[in-house]
Formats: C-alpha cells, sequence, structure tokens
C-alpha cells in the first residue's frame, strides 16, 4: 500500500519543512487542498515551490477546484509544474461548493459540473499539443507525461463518479471506509461502461493527528473552522484518527477495499507528526 501526507493549510511558511521530511521519508505523495476564500496558500503556487526542494516524492492538489478557474491556464500551470518535476504532477479535482468562492469569481454555482467537463476537453486538448481552437495555439509547454498530467476526481454524486470514467485516471475518496467501499465500486462499475482498459486508481482520504494532546487539540479546531460550511464539521471532527493503532487500521481497511493509495491528511501544524506517521504506516 502507497501512503501519501496531506499537508496542512494554516502556516505556509512550514511547508517547507514538511515537504523535506516527507520526501526523506515513506510517504509517495504528498498533498495541498484548494479553497479560494480561505486563509490557505494556492495550491499549484505552493506545490510548485515544494516540488523545487524534493526529488522524489509526488505533489497533490487535493483537490483543485477547476471551475474556479480558467481552463487554459490551469492547463498550462499544470503541464508546467508537471514538465519541471519530471511528472511527479497528480491533478486532483473537483467542482467545490462554497457559495462564496462561486461569487467572488463570478461562476455560476449550478453550472459548476458542467463547467468542468467542458474544462476537461480543452485541458486533454492543450496537454496532446492541438490548438486551443479557433486558429489559436497550441499552448505549451508539453507535460512530461504524454497526455496530460495523472487526473483524480474527487466527489460524492453519480455524476463525479462516472467523470472518473470519461475524464480521469482514478478517483480521490475522502469518505471512511464503510462508504468508501461503495464509491469505489461505483467508480468500477462506470469504468467498465465507458469501456476503459485496465483499472482506476483509487485514493482515500483520511484526517489524522499524532502527538501530544495539544496537537491533536490545534488539529481538531482547524478541521472543525474548515469543514464548518458543510454542516457536518462535528461529524469529521469526530472520524479524525488519533493513535497509531487507528491510522495502521485505517490502511488495512482501504487496503482490503482495493485502495492503491491512503493519504493522511494533517490539520495539525506540528511537523514531527510527519515523523509519527512514518512510524505509524510502516
Amino acid at each position: 500500500m502507497n501512503v501519501g501526507i496531506g499537508l496542512p493549510i494554516g502556516a505556509p511558511e512550514t511547508l517547507l519543512t514538511w515537504a523535506e521530511r516527507a520526501d526523506a521519508g515513506p510517504f509517495t505523495t504528498m498533498g495541498l487542498l484548494d479553497w479560494l476564500v480561505y486563509d490557505n496558500p494556492e495550491p499549484l503556487v505552493a506545490l510548485a515551490f515544494l516540488a523545487g526542494a524534493t526529488s522524489r516524492i509526488r505533489v497533490q492538489t487535493e483537490v483543485l477546484l477547476a471551475p474556479l478557474r480558467d481552463a487554459a491556464l490551469v492547463a498550462k500551470q499544470a503541464a508546467t509544474v508537471d514538465r519541471m518535476t519530471g511528472g511527479r504532477l497528480v491533478l486532483g479535482l473537483g467542482v467545490g461548493g462554497r457559495e462564496d468562492d462561486h461569487q467572488v469569481t463570478g461562476i455560476d454555482k449550478t453550472t459548476r459540473g458542467r463547467r468542468l467537463d467542458r474544462q476537461m476537453a480543452v485541458m486533454h486538448r492543450l496537454w496532446s499539443g492541438e490548438p486551443y481552437g479557433d486558429g489559436v495555439g497550441p499552448i505549451g509547454p508539453a507535460p512530461a507525461r504524454p497526455g496530460g498530467p495523472e487526473i483524480l476526481f474527487g466527489g460524492y454524486r453519480p455524476a463525479a463518479l462516472e467523470r472518473v470514467a470519461r475524464w480521469g485516471n482514478g478517483f480521490l475518496s475522502a469518505a471512511a471506509p464503510p462508504m468508501a467501499g461503495g464509491l469505489f465500486e461505483t467508480v468500477r462499475r462506470f469504468w467498465k461502461q465507458h469501456a476503459r482498459d485496465g483499472e482506476p486508481r483509487l485514493v482515500a482520504q483520511v484526517n489524522v493527528a499524532l502527538g501530544p494532546q495539544h496537537v491533536i487539540d490545534d488539529a481538531r479546531a482547524a478541521a472543525h473552522a474548515y469543514y464548518a460550511f458543510t454542516g457536518i464539521a462535528d461529524r469529521m471532527v469526530a472520524g479524525m484518527l488519533t493513535t497509531p493503532d487507528e491510522v495502521r487500521d485505517a490502511i488495512v481497511r482501504f487496503t482490503d477495499l482495493g485502495a492503491d493509495e491512503v493519504m493522511l491528511y494533517c490539520h495539525g501544524l506540528d511537523p514531527d507528526q510527519v515523523d509519527r506517521l512514518a512510524d505509524a504506516s510502516t
């Protein structure tokens, strides 16, 4: 089982330390969340910086809210990071759900799924070296990975799960094992319906906090603030894994469901969690 680590968003100036430790450890991927109207670093910018300080570990958006952005610019930014990192970018994408994010960008929230589908058509065309259209393009650089960086989609609804088969390489699930199993099966079913070769890559994400009580308390407070708009913040905080045994058990359960990777997402700011999680996951 591959195990990745999700970086906290509360102190961008500490992320270099997190990244260097993660790159030196057993982790396969480091991820970063996206939000616009929130006190978090912009993920593509931050991950590009962190990629330059690492040599092995993949960098992953979890998930980039593509409908809030211009498709051609996202394609160019992603291709640049992918090319300069030798193919280490994993582009996790989603539609987002916050009203304020859509308000400040002027994007109609009710059309975000359809907008993402149109964006995917544009981005795949550009990553393949074709013109943008209407006599414009092509737009480089070419990504390191032929056809573009690896694409994961997050989400829960059938349209989001089918999007994996239509446009992506895999699925990023933020659900606990009982719910994740059903989501994985639905993704696999759509994959077969679309006659895709092989299997979709399945990635699970769980919230974790290992360390003294103050580290756990800080992580719970940060996670509660992050999930406040969803109406299920208490449930998300209650599901946070706070012991090595809980982390190991989650990895085993996701392995049994067929997951290819588990992302251990940290909301607490203590970088010593990298070493604690490395010990718990190996």
